[in-house]
């Protein structure tokens, strides 16, 4: 079964004046038009293309790749705003269309939304929509607490920044956690700090309790390398220099340098941390 709004591999038929033939396993067919065919082919080779519909309302394979696929969410730039609604720049000849319905807030020429892209079963249409939590569930979760996951960071509240988890799930990470400048649509691992009653996820940036320490410690090993075996923060220094330097909480710094001066490979002065020779 060719998908629509997924990669698919499909196998070379037949070429004609338009391009090549493309069919699936089951003898579905979709042309590859003559501006996407590559220089040299076989017939009965497999090739790799996007599949969906094109201006005709056509389905059509393209070897482009798109900034977002069925399923995925990414922040996209308004094109172009119609009284039918907005049109999306997902890298492809064809915009995304998103509905007034679909828009969590009215979308203007020039900005730039999150969007999950999904099929009209209806149209049989790849359509967006910035309502993205309706796309996100946590009724069944899928991870767990200390679970490594991939997060999309989705919109800031009064607690924190709500993200995306694996792409199923609404997390939170709350400001005491965020030690990093933040923006819609950033992707990142993350970590599953808490798994609450009410299934709502809480996610750290980093790992959690004795997992920091190792990763945080080589964090700070790194710097003292990078700078001539001193760095000038200790653990009287205010918690804003240490997250502007290092991208990491006090506590988790003191903790940090605590196990490197156990280890006897750092000296800590009133200047500042030194690199034990």
């Amino acid at each position: 079964m060719i998908k629509i709004g997924e990669y698919n591999t499909l196998e070379i038929i037949r070429e004609t004046n338009q391009g090549l033939y493309l069919s699936d396993k089951e003898n579905h067919e979709v042309l590859l038009p003559n501006r996407y065919v590559p220089e040299t082919f076989q017939i009965w080779e497999m090739i790799d293309v996007f599949v969906y519909l094109d201006n005709e309302e056509r389905l059509v394979a393209v070897t482009d790749q798109p900034y977002i696929m069925r399923g995925d969410f990414a922040v996209l730039r308004c094109n172009e705003v119609t009284k039918h609604g907005a049109f999306l720049d997902w890298g492809m000849v064809k915009e995304l269309f998103c509905p007034f319905k679909e828009q969590a807030f009215k979308m203007k020429p020039g900005g730039w939304y999150l969007v999950h892209c999904y099929l009209d079963e209806e149209s049989q249409r790849l359509v967006a929509s910035s309502k993205t939590n309706r796309f996100l569930d946590n009724k069944e979760l899928t991870v767990a607490q200390f679970d490594e996951v991939d997060i999309m960071v989705s919109h800031p509240s009064e607690l924190g920044m709500n993200v995306i988890v694996n792409k199923q799930h609404l997390g939170l990470i709350f400001k005491d956690d965020i030690f990093k400048d933040l923006s819609i649509g950033d992707t990142f691992k993350g970590i599953v700090k808490k798994v609450r009653p009410d299934n709502k996820l809480d996610i750290a940036l980093g790992q959690i309790g004795y997992r920091n320490i190792e990763p945080n410690a080589e964090a700070i090993m790194h710097e003292l390398h990078d700078n001539s075996g001193f760095i000038s923060l200790n653990d009287k220094s205010s918690p804003d220099d240490i997250k502007n330097r290092l991208q990491m909480s006090k506590k988790n710094f003191k903790k940090a340098i605590g196990t490197l001066y156990k280890q006897r490979l750092i000296e800590i002065k009133d200047d500042g941390i030194y690199l034990k020779e």
